[in-house]
């Protein structure tokens, strides 16, 4: 679908999911960040998977649910982040969504067990991402996600 395609209502949908979703990655890369702009990433990862809400696919859905459970994993909240993460993951396994996507399903499920203490299940699905990065055909992509996967 090109922007053509979009109604004016769901181009300001498209746009501010996209400026909310990088607004919360500006937030996450940074090394300290204050109370105040916790709460921002919290409430711009939200805001981003509502506007796809209204305009995207699975995949839009389901790599916003991973978000926000990367930002309540480094705020240290484990329920909301096992909530989305599992979010992330059903949504993939809904439509099918394999690569790259089903691997960081796994590793967001993997993440928030991991905060919540859950080292039986944390292992489970660790080692269920590492199953999945085996279909990652993209070099960078998969170097990237074993990467991250190492942070758990």
């Amino acid at each position: 679908m090109t922007d053509k395609e979009f109604t004016e209502e769901e181009k300001i949908h498209r746009k501010m999911a996209i400026d909310f979703f990088n607004y919360t990655w500006t937030l996450l890369d940074k090394e300290k960040r204050t109370i105040a702009e916790d709460d921002e990433m919290i409430h711009a990862a939200h805001a981003s998977r509502f506007h796809w809400g209204k305009v995207g696919t699975p995949t839009h859905f389901e790599r916003g649910e991973w978000q926000i459970s990367r930002v309540y994993s480094v705020l240290s909240h484990p329920q909301p982040a096992l909530y989305h993460a599992q979010r992330c993951l059903t949504i993939c396994q809904e439509n099918k969504i394999e690569g790259f996507d089903i691997a960081f399903a796994y590793e967001a499920v993997a993440r928030a067990y991991a905060l919540a203490g859950n080292e039986d299940e944390k292992k489970k699905f660790y080692k269920l991402a590492q199953t999945a990065a085996e279909q990652i055909k993209e070099a960078d992509d998969k170097d990237y996600f074993l990467s991250e996967l190492k942070t758990i």
